[in-house]
């Protein structure tokens, strides 16, 4: 896992033990709890990854460390040779393995791809751990545990051989010590589309640490249910990974909105006296006792911690992308909401997703509009995947009010979604023009500006542009996300659309070819423009962006502020204006 400074106070759920699992959930009670296994930790029949195996591959990674120098940093010839021993492991299993060159890592390395070939292409689940280690020891725990884990569990799959729903990728990342480095060359270099066919990023680091134990990111999200599911039914009562948060490869992932999750024992953060007493283990020391040390080695690493948490990425593999796949498919509307004055019209767009099984015809329909109000899509229907415009029409007599429009897709397997359209009617037509923002200068408070706390602000250590108050997004010089945002209804009729604002960006930051630090400007789902720190000058610059294509709609404004874990990158933004005319 990369370092980073820890905060005081910083607490993660962690537990030892000595005792192994055998092949189902209810054999894995930690001492002194009652065996309580979830019914669908015993209904999904995922397999037992034996323990003895993933230490196996633990051994052959401390020995290629101790033949190349002691450590397996990447770019270095002990690093390579990991990559040889996982990469013929799997070919030979069956895997389309691919080596991807990371051009702009620290070290010039390779990722490590496997792709086992059942399920539909468009369908991926995503499995991944960094491959190297620190220069200063072998890096066992840190990370040859994960790594191992998602070796073994990758040839128990091809092994198993079952019928897929998806697509199983698995991923060893280089450079991850460096700066997250090797997973955020892969995430970059996917197109629009394949960031889409992935359905979700499951990360392991670190999960074998000796007086550690039990934490996943984000632990209460869909993404996190089927880890958190196997190991509730060990009763063991997992908690969120406070930790590693923005410190591993599922965060390149998580930036570019593709959902996340993970497990982790935990790092050079100690343990409380809550924790021990709940899971035991010794409080007030460090999960890993040797992280990023010397000590490293397979004595380093916990069997039963590792042995739960390698039988609980099978239960996830067998949870999300295991079994007969039951075509399904999503409808949704962007913006969810309009405005149409009588005689005018609007439009938004439609939006299909295959979420299960193989892409259907969906026909669409609207219901709900009031007399005088027409609802057309063009085209009529799409295969699930692909997007249609919705236009809406008032005549001149359309009822004045507010009202919700169900969109309905029909599929061609018998299914049916539906989303809801918010559609307020004017009583007016013509372009009633004008500064649509609320609060552009933010001299009046906040409202209506909703902005993480302290964005707004009349701090002198970034000058407002003018007056005294600006919204400063980022500028903390640790992993953080800040936004500002605001809801305005655009009005129709109009001849211009200019949303514009000033941009002073000021960064710490050194290099001049990398992007740490980031601003991204949206109206409604789509982004208008992205900043970095790579973009930095003195004073600030005009941005101005012509948002025709919303007339008559309602949506929203959002500015969102991404900091890595050191050297800080401020945006500031003042003067914000959207004119109608």
């Amino acid at each position: 896992m990369k370092r980073r400074v820890l905060t005081a106070g910083v607490a993660l759920a962690v537990l030892t033990g000595a005792a192994t699992l055998a092949g189902v959930p209810a054999s894995a009670t930690p001492a002194g709890s009652a065996a309580a296994p979830a019914p669908a930790a015993q209904s999904l029949a995922a397999p037992d990854i034996a323990v003895a195996n993933v230490q196996g591959h633990l051994t052959q990674l401390q020995t290629i460390a101790t033949q190349n120098g002691g450590n397996r940093r990447a770019g270095s010839a002990g690093y390579t040779a990991s990559v040889a021993y996982v990469k013929t492991k799997l070919q030979a299993a069956g895997y389309t393995v691919t080596e991807q060159v990371c051009t702009d890592c620290t070290y010039r390395s390779n990722n490590l791809i496997a792709e086992w070939p059942g399920g539909p292409a468009d369908q991926v689940v995503m499995f991944g751990s960094h491959l190297d280690g620190v220069s200063a020891g072998p890096g066992m725990n840190d990370n040859a545990s994960g790594s191992s884990a998602l070796l073994e569990n990758a040839l128990v799959l091809a092994q198993q051989n079952p019928t897929m729903s998806k697509r199983v990728r698995f991923a060893w990342w280089t450079d991850e010590e460096q700066g997250l480095n090797g997973s955020d060359f892969y995430v970059r270099s996917l197109t629009t589309a394949q960031r889409g066919y992935i359905k979700g990023y499951y990360n392991f680091d670190m999960i074998g640490s000796v007086n550690g134990g039990y934490f996943i990111n984000r632990i209460t999200s869909a993404t996190a249910a089927p880890l958190k599911a196997y190991w509730d039914s060990l009763n063991i009562q997992p908690e969120e990974n406070v930790e590693g948060q923005g410190r591993s490869d599922d965060y390149p992932f998580a930036q570019a909105g593709i959902q996340t999750s993970g497990y982790a024992s935990g790092a050079s953060a100690r343990k409380t006296a809550a924790q021990a007493t709940k899971w035991g283990g010794t409080s007030g020391s460090a999960y890993d006792p040797c992280y990023h040390r010397a000590c490293d080695t397979t004595s380093n690493v916990s069997a039963t911690v590792l042995n739960r948490s390698a039988d609980g990425i099978a239960y996830a593999i067998w949870q999300t992308a295991v079994g007969t796949a039951t075509n399904d498919f999503s409808v949704a509307v962007s913006p969810a909401s309009g405005s149409v004055q009588r005689g005018a019209s609007t439009t938004a767009t439609v939006s299909t997703a295959t979420t299960g099984g193989t892409a259907q015809t969906v026909g669409l329909s609207a219901s709900g509009a009031p007399a005088g109000v027409t609802v057309s899509f063009s085209p009529s229907s799409v295969t699930s995947g692909g997007s249609a415009t919705m236009t809406v029409s008032a005549s001149a007599s359309a009822p004045v009010g507010t009202f919700t429009v169900t969109v309905t897709g029909a599929g061609s397997g018998g299914l049916s979604r539906s989303a809801s359209y918010t559609l307020t009617v004017g009583s007016t037509g013509g372009c009633a023009g004008g500064q649509v923002i609320g609060n552009g200068g933010f001299e009046s408070g906040t409202a209506p500006w909703t902005a993480s706390t302290g964005v707004i602000t009349n701090s002198s250590a970034q000058p407002a542009r003018t007056g005294t108050y600006k919204a400063w997004l980022a500028g903390n010089g640790s992993t953080r996300t800040e936004t500002l945002s605001q809801s305005v209804t655009i009005p129709a009729g109009c001849a211009s659309y200019t949303l514009s604002f000033w941009l002073h960006i000021d960064t710490a930051e050194t290099t001049s070819s990398r992007i740490y630090d980031r601003l991204v400007v949206q109206l409604g789902t789509t982004t208008l423009a992205t900043y970095s720190n790579l973009n930095a000058a003195a004073g600030y610059a005009q941005r101005s962006f012509n948002v025709a294509g919303y007339a008559g709609q309602t949506v929203t404004v959002t500015f969102t502020g991404t900091e890595d874990s050191s050297l800080q990158t401020s945006f500031v933004v003042d003067d914000v204006t959207l004119q109608a005319s």
